[in-house]
């Protein structure tokens, strides 16, 4: 394939993802005149229009989706074949591009890019942070970061933290002013902030379990938020009950700025995994970041 070639696929590829010139240029390091110029000369050569335009969208044809599903995986095996010739460098480099969870993102994605980055100056990390469940291969992710039980069953997942579990909680004012929890069906006479998963559009429904018995309760309350932190934030300051990961208020419920509810029927989960496509071969640079994210009391590497 001729450069000139190589380089347009690429581009549209990278436009039909985005479904933004503006977004596609910004990746590829182009003006986005320079882009159209270059998506308008692959269209002419090709006598097909590959992506519709709007003043506020960008979409792919037909034509255009037959040419990205056969071209993606390609290029998928092109760039790891790229990045895999940076073992012959004195040091790792490439770009490693990973979608996390908020949560995970903070408490155990960045700490460990700050022990990671220093001894590699030639690596570059792009992290993507959402409560999607971020479909990796077709956005071109080196990989995610979720809790294990959602996972694929076709992805190798590395355990890179503990077990872990939600724990309802609410602000003591909230409490004190509102009927006694004990099972989880009390909750749905009380206002419980809502966490929202932008993929499906779907409200999560709240897991418990006690004595080998699970239930999942639905809740309904004034607020529904996409984000943890609001949620955290909203609890604290009164407007309701909330289901958070135990590490996150741990720090309130000792400062008695938050208390805890329904303690014996919060389960744990299995804890945030890193993963990625099976037959994917990782980059040196990409397999040194695995290594620094394992949780080392989780056991070997795990193919699901």
């Amino acid at each position: 394939m001729a450069g000139e070639n190589y380089n347009d696929l690429q581009a549209f590829l990278t436009v039909a993802r985005e479904g933004s010139f503006t977004r596609a240029a910004a990746q590829l390091g182009l003006s986005q005149s320079a882009l159209s110029h270059k998506i308008q000369g692959l269209e002419a050569r090709l006598g097909l229009r590959l992506l519709t335009r709007t003043t506020r969208s960008v979409s792919a044809t037909q034509a255009g989706e037959r040419l990205q599903q056969a071209l993606a995986p390609n290029f998928e095996n092109i760039d790891a074949a790229l990045a895999s010739l940076s073992e012959l460098r004195d040091k790792p480099s490439g770009v490693i591009r990973l979608t996390s969870s908020e949560h995970a993102a903070a408490t155990i994605l960045w700490p460990a890019l700050e022990r990671f980055l220093p001894d590699y100056p030639d690596v570059r990390v792009e992290v993507v942070s959402d409560s999607t469940l971020t479909d990796i291969v077709a956005d071109r992710f080196d990989a995610g970061i979720r809790l294990g039980e959602q996972i694929a069953k076709d992805m190798i997942a590395v355990p890179i933290g503990p077990p872990t579990r939600l724990v309802v909680v609410g602000a003591p004012a909230y409490l004190d002013a509102t009927p006694p929890i004990a099972t989880p069906r009390d909750l749905t006479g009380h206002d419980c902030i809502n966490l929202r998963f932008l993929t499906h559009g779907g409200l999560y429904a709240w897991e418990f379990e006690k004595d080998g018995h699970a239930l999942n309760v639905r809740v309904e309350g004034r607020l529904t938020f996409n984000s943890l932190e609001r949620i955290l934030v909203a609890a604290l300051a009164g407007f309701g009950l909330a289901y958070l990961p135990e590490d996150m208020v741990r720090t309130h419920i000792e400062a008695a700025r938050l208390r805890q509810v329904l303690d014996g029927w919060c389960p744990l989960f299995p804890g945030y995994h890193l993963y990625y496509p099976s037959r994917r071969q990782p980059s040196p640079a990409f397999a040194l970041l695995v290594d620094e994210l394992r949780y080392r009391s989780g056991g070997a590497l795990a193919v699901r």
